[in-house]
């Protein structure tokens, strides 16, 4: 029953994890498409409209690797399993790290930003980090996959003594 709830709280967590990512997706078209740079700074830089995804989505992502680290660990007896459970935790690691190496450094300057002028590196600073936000969302879409994959793994039966950390 444990591997269960295992399965199901590290789904739950990564599921959520990209919730966050895929809207930033979801919202990319009209941002690079219609809107001015006045309006995407005004909106992304300077009235907070991304504030919660730091503050909730961070400890979330971090718990998604967690947690699926976890379960990979529990399943390292079940091959298939296994395999598909540490495929996703890699590709949460590697969303992690895109998200430093690509949307970080975005970040970064979009916090020097200050009202009147676009600034002249705005469309290359601007794409970077719409990038960066795809990039992130396709690979924890990747590993809500895999993770799934996992959990739906023909294993046999665990005992509880498989579970204890000794083992």
């Amino acid at each position: 029953m444990a591997i269960y709830i295992l399965c199901i709280t590290s789904l739950l967590i990564t599921a959520l994890s990209l919730a966050p990512s895929f809207a930033h997706v979801l919202e990319a078209p009209p941002r690079l498409l219609v809107w001015s740079p006045e309006l995407w700074r005004e909106t992304t830089v300077f009235n907070g409209q991304f504030q919660l995804f730091a503050v909730v989505g961070a400890p979330i992502d971090l718990a998604a690797i967690v947690l699926t680290a976890g379960l990979t660990y529990v399943l390292r007896r079940e091959r298939s399993a296994f395999r598909y459970s540490l495929a996703g935790t890699l590709l949460l690691l590697l969303a992690l790290a895109s998200w430093f190496a690509m949307v970080a450094p975005a970040n970064a300057v979009l916090a020097t930003w200050k009202p009147g002028p676009v600034a002249p590196n705005f469309d290359a600073v601007r794409l970077r980090w719409e990038i960066g936000h795809m990039a992130v969302a396709a690979l924890k879409a990747l590993a809500l996959a895999s993770t799934c994959l996992a959990a739906l793994a023909p294993r046999r039966p665990i005992s509880t003594s498989q579970l204890s950390l000794k083992s």
